[in-house]
């Protein structure tokens, strides 16, 4: 029998600066991520000022907040305005304090778990100021922001309707112009609008004529507009949600945001930030709710022995801190991209703003993975935290409950995960077909080296060789899916969602696992191999399980699609590039937890 040998795709080299999507088929290098371990004095200092603002300020008021006592979240907000905390993004000319996107998301995370006035102030300084200060012309600017960064004034942002949801472009709001030609008489409504109870200006979205779709700035007390009373909601009840009402509201011309018929522009870029920085808000909860559990299980005692002595917490315990390690990986290193995208822009020749929208545009990917990943991650905390706190975890007298209820709205929010996970594969397929990702060959040579022998050699040289070789099989794993399923169905693709949500899976997956290694192989140049052994335990058991899922979701694709020897082939395919050696995933999440217990919180950022 000849054997049929041909050369196995090898992913290149990275350059210094992945581009969006890039991961997938080159080689990152721990160089070019930047980690929290790297985050400067001034970072610490403002993290610092964060959190000793959330426990100083907003817990002693939690139980106010929730009964929408009024003028209190908006004092807040000012109080936070008072500190810089809502101005970080924009230059001092306009009030701001000129920081980078680092620095932006930092502050999002450090306030990330102050619950509704997490949202509040989430709201205000993402999309309640930002589409004014990327697309507002400069008048507007002067107008507004230095308000907005103030916390004089509170932003909101007004695009869902109840009958256009995920699908922003079939609002029913209709704008026309004024006989006068000063203005423009928009009616319609608007839901589930944060912060607008209380808010002073907002970003409406409306179609002009029914057909150009476009924003404007609509401030409280232009006449024929109301809103409606405040939304009975399962959490994050001191969170202000009401509708927005508009009959022959009169808008300024000069009033218009952004070019007439444009407004997707407004509302799609300001999601992708939107969503990363949601990503670093559930990191801060998750971190948070983390920290009540271990302090629990260490106090409750059952058969006279503290519970975080129990394998099945110490489980629990693990795999919370083994996610949240991993989901503050890939939030940075999205982050560090973003900000590096931003200034290699701004150098050649883009203004703030063009640059930093460029730069979230190039790795919208990354921002739909780390919003779809942060989300559920904090969902799964909560989650196991009240069943660590049993029938207490159920009460109201323990935080725990809290965090529950108001984490379910992080899955809805910028775009629901679904949508999200569509997006994943749709933006890369996308940017293939525009010659902006070259996926075509590297998804040629995986099909091609499915004839070939398999390399079951294994390499334990104690350089993460055997770590990288794991991830690129991964990444094998999804180009040879995601390759024959385009293949396959062509242009009918976009119909089959459930085969999409199986990819964005895998890609959610490999995407997490190879920013955890790349961080540990950088904190151990940096601290040497031994002080990193727990980071190292955490790594291989996420590796480890990520496996078994990136097996299921590509199987349950490829069922899909496939059949006969092609779907044999394939299967087989999928097992040897996802193959890992065996590992003692218990031991090694017993020493997480164990460590945790010891130090009496989360101790691993």
């Amino acid at each position: 029998m000849q054997l049929l040998l041909i050369n196995k795709f090898q992913f290149t080299p990275a350059p210094e600066h992945l581009a969006g999507g890039e991961w997938l088929i080159k080689e990152s290098s721990k160089d070019e991520i930047f980690i929290p371990e790297e985050f400067s004095e001034e970072h610490l200092m403002i993290r610092d000022m964060c959190r000793q603002f959330i426990h100083s300020e907003v817990y002693p008021v939690l139980d106010r907040i929730d009964k929408l006592e009024p003028g209190l979240m908006r004092s807040l907000l000012t109080k936070a305005g008072e500190q810089g905390l809502l101005g970080t993004s924009f230059p001092e000319e306009l009030g701001g304090l000129g920081k980078d996107f680092i620095t932006s998301t930092i502050i999002t995370e450090g306030l990330g778990d102050g619950f509704s006035f997490s949202v509040a102030v989430s709201a205000h300084t993402g999309i309640g100021s930002l589409p004014i200060f990327y697309f507002g012309t400069e008048a507007q600017k002067q107008k507004y922001i230095p308000k907005l960064a103030s916390g004089e004034w509170i932003g909101s942002y007004g695009l869902t309707e109840p009958n256009a949801g995920s699908d922003a472009l079939g609002s029913k709001t209709i704008a026309r112009l004024s006989d006068d030609g000063k203005y423009y008489i928009l009616n319609g409504q608007k839901c589930w609008i944060t912060n607008g109870g209380f808010a002073d200006v907002y970003t409406v979205f409306a179609k002009i004529d029914g057909e150009q779709f476009t924003g404007f700035i609509v401030e409280r007390g232009y006449e024929g507009f109301t809103q409606g009373p405040e939304e009975h909601k399962m959490g994050i009840k001191g969170s202000s949600t009401v509708q927005l009402y508009f009959q022959d509201c009169k808008v300024p011309v000069e009033n218009v945001l952004g070019q007439i018929g444009k407004g997707h522009l407004i509302a799609f870029n300001i999601l992708n930030i939107g969503r990363l920085k949601l990503c670093a808000a559930t990191l801060q909860g998750a971190k948070s709710a983390l920290n009540m559990s271990v302090e629990y299980a260490i106090n409750r005692e059952q058969f006279k022995i503290s519970i975080s002595r129990f394998g099945a917490i110490k489980n629990k315990l693990a795999e919370m801190a083994i996610r949240t390690w991993v989901c503050e990986s890939s939030l940075f290193r999205a982050a560090g991209w973003i900000e590096e995208k931003q200034q290699q822009l701004e150098a050649s020749g883009k203004t703030h703003t063009e640059a930093l929208l460029g730069a979230a545009e190039e790795y919208a990917i990354e921002c739909a993975i780390t919003k779809v990943y942060g989300s559920e991650l904090l969902d799964f905390v909560a989650d196991e935290g009240v069943q660590i706190h049993g029938g207490n975890g159920f009460s109201d007298e323990y935080l725990i409950s809290k965090v529950y209820r108001d984490s379910r709205i992080n899955r809805i929010y910028e775009g629901t995960n679904e949508i999200n996970r569509l997006l994943i594969l749709d933006m890369t397929l996308k940017r293939a077909m525009k010659g902006r990702l070259n996926l075509m060959e590297p998804a040629m040579a995986v099909a091609k080296e499915l004839t070939s022998i398999p390399d079951f050699n294994e390499v334990n040289d104690g350089n993460f060789d055997q770590q990288k070789k794991y991830i690129s099989n991964f990444k094998k794993a999804i180009l040879m899916v995601a390759g024959a399923a385009v293949q396959k169905l062509m242009m009918g693709i976009d119909k089959e969602q459930e085969i999409l949500m199986n990819i964005a899976d895998m890609a959610i997956d490999v995407f997490n696992a190879e920013s955890a290694l790349l961080r540990l192989m950088k904190l151990v140049d940096k601290n040497g191999a031994e002080a990193m052994n727990l980071q190292k335990d955490i790594v291989d058991a996420f590796i480890y399980d990520a496996a078994d899922r990136i097996n299921k979701h590509g199987k349950d694709a490829l069922n899909a699609f496939a059949d006969g020897d092609e779907l044999k082939m394939m299967h087989v395919g999928l097992k040897r590039f996802t193959k890992v050696q065996p590992f003692n995933s218990k031991a090694a999440k017993r020493r997480i937890a164990e460590k945790m217990t010891a130090d009496g919180k989360y101790s691993f950022s």
